[in-house]
């Protein structure tokens, strides 16, 4: 139960942003993709979403070729976050969380018992039930961002790939989407997120991926692979490394 990106080129028609990359995301475990700005990170994740065509190379989820699955197939398989979310409509937070089970159902169908259950379900593990019936468009970046989480998880899918999922969120929602992450993880998913923060892969992610300039620089267990030699390979600007009993943390030098 795998998604594979083999020998994938990315980019688009009037540039290529990346080549040669192989990456797998395994049910149960948790990949960082790090990287400076412009380094491919979201390119690599639309490519593995489907969302734009690799330029060569295959994605292959679940041991099938990506581009056979339709797009209800693909939404029930995998949930995924983008990184920025401007919502043009003012529909409730409850009717956002519910477009997540149309993976399961028709997109005009009404919502079923089990489809509110599984929604509420959601919103209550990111604390966000009191939301649930104001409109979207009036809550807090960070809020949105929970929201989105919410609706990714009420899709039921096997996989959650989230662009910059801390991004926009303060430092305790930091946190708890964070432990979401991990017990996402324990419960069976594969979960992908893209961070600028090692800190954040230290504490969520079983592998890291490093990319720079469409190409990796390093991937494996994230013991092994966060040094900081790698850190100022992949950044470019000195690490410190900050070593507390069996805790690190990395900082700009």
């Amino acid at each position: 139960m795998t998604i594979e990106g083999c020998d994938l080129s990315i980019g688009y028609p009037e540039r290529l942003v990346g080549s040669g990359l192989n990456v797998r995301l395994a049910q149960g475990e948790v990949l960082a993709l790090l990287g400076p700005n412009g380094g491919g990170k979201t390119t690599l994740l639309k490519t593995l979403l489907g969302l734009i065509p690799a330029r060569a190379g295959e994605v292959r989820v679940m041991d099938r070729p990506l581009d056979t699955l339709s797009a209800q197939e693909r939404a029930r398989i995998i949930g995924y976050v983008p990184q920025v979310h401007h919502g043009t409509f003012a529909f409730t937070v409850e009717s956002v969380v519910l477009m997540g089970r149309t993976a399961h159902g028709s997109l005009f169908a009404a919502p079923t018992a089990h489809d509110r259950e599984a929604s509420l379900a959601a919103l209550e593990r990111f604390g966000i039930a009191a939301l649930s019936q104001r409109a979207y468009t009036e809550i807090s970046g960070g809020e949105r961002q929970l929201v989105l989480l919410a609706r990714a998880l009420a899709q039921e899918p096997r996989f959650i790939v989230l662009d910059e999922p801390m991004a926009s969120l303060d430092f305790g929602n930091q946190g708890k989407v964070m432990r979401e992450i991990r017990a996402l993880a324990e419960a069976g998913l594969g979960v992908l997120f893209t961070t600028h923060d090692p800190n954040h892969a230290m504490r969520a992610a079983t592998r890291a991926y490093l990319l720079r300039d469409g190409t990796c620089l390093a991937e494996g267990p994230v013991a092994d692979v966060l040094s900081r030699e790698t850190l100022e390979q992949l950044y470019r600007a000195p690490v410190q490394i900050i070593r507390e009993k069996a805790n690190i943390a990395f900082l700009p030098g």
